[in-house]
């Protein structure tokens, strides 16, 4: 079976027209909600082509060979910068209900992982409160975590390993869910979201493993997206840094505490970080469809056509291979399938 782990929401287009509402008025028009059939559902998953695959979401992810997906809010969406933060509640909560919905209408093929509200500069209470719902109420199995609430506006957040982020932390550890953490938007001309993701992910697993997070919670389970960031890559640098501090974890031990996923799009980056990771910490990721969902010229295939690229790794094992497609998500997210 093949589950992929990192998979954002096909809406209709009344979920995106509420958003837009809301942010004209300020809230000053009151909630409103997201009106829609179950028919209008299906037809944004079945019907509605994405942009640059040619399919629609689930004629996609068939064509893939995906059986299963986690699927949660597309993060650029979440608008964690705007206020006031009422506004943010209220667009998780829709979009969170309407996932909850495809689960229902599609229970054999998406699974709901939460959008947290986190509005920028604020404590997590209103996060902490969405994800008890998500969980207790809609079945939810994980959520998303953004480590920039700010949306890269030139004020920093606490790193990952502060002290503002520990009940969150203690919450997840509770429930027992995983957090995947990816970036949400950026309001820089000079790194746009889709650069900004992978340096809040980069930082992100550099401040976890360089704090007493990983030691204070140690049944805290993390995954990052797009496959580290840039760790993989540059893991001798911040390995060179712990070999100078004597009785120091090398931070090549302390990295495979967390999870990566291989939303990557190329065989030499997920050869990569399988190998600089290990195989138990790797869940198969494609994010379909999505940013990768362009046809490469060079092979005629989708970018995020991500499993072909695992099962074409001679030196993985079949047992390797299946931990990877699947098995590892089953066992990190508990999904009993």
């Amino acid at each position: 079976m093949i589950i992929d782990c990192h998979a954002h929401v096909s809406a209709p287009a009344e979920l995106w027209a509420y958003k837009a509402n809301i942010l004209s008025h300020r809230g000053s028009h009151g909630r409103g909600k997201v009106d829609v059939s179950d028919d209008e559902i299906r037809r944004a998953v079945e019907e509605k082509p994405f942009p640059g695959s040619g399919h629609s979401h689930m004629a996609y992810i068939d064509k893939l060979g995906t059986n299963m997906q986690l699927v949660s809010p597309r993060p650029f969406q979440l608008m964690h910068s705007q206020k006031p933060s009422r506004l943010v509640q209220w667009f998780h909560e829709e979009c969170n209900n309407i996932i909850h919905r495809e689960t229902q209408i599609y229970p054999d093929r998406f699974i709901g992982i939460a959008g947290l509200p986190q509005p920028c500069g604020e404590p997590l209470d209103m996060a902490i409160a969405e994800l008890e719902r998500c969980v207790n109420e809609l079945g939810f199995k994980g959520c998303l975590l953004n480590p920039d609430p700010y949306e890269n506006t030139g004020i920093h957040p606490p790193a990952l390993g502060d002290p503002y982020w520990y009940p969150l932390y203690e919450k997840l550890c509770e429930l027992d869910v995983p957090a995947h953490i990816h970036g949400t938007g950026s309001k820089s001309d000079r790194e746009p979201y889709s650069l900004r993701f992978i340096n809040e992910e980069t930082t992100a697993v550099f401040g976890l493993v360089n704090s007493q997070v990983l030691d204070d919670f140690p049944d805290l389970k993390i995954v990052v997206s797009h496959g580290g960031g840039a760790i993989p890559y540059q893991l001798g640098r911040f390995e060179s840094g712990t070999l100078r501090r004597p009785g120091a974890d090398r931070f090549s031990q302390r990295m495979r505490r967390l999870y990566y996923d291989t939303v990557l799009y190329t065989p030499e980056a997920i050869e990569l970080l399988i190998k600089v990771a290990g195989v138990d910490q790797c869940l198969f990721g494609a994010e379909c469809p999505g940013v990768g969902s362009s046809v490469n010229p060079d092979t005629g295939r989708h970018m995020d056509d991500v499993a072909h690229h695992i099962n074409e790794f001679d030196w993985l094992s079949d047992d390797d291979r299946e931990k990877i497609l699947g098995g590892n998500a089953n066992r990190v997210f508990k999904l009993e399938i």
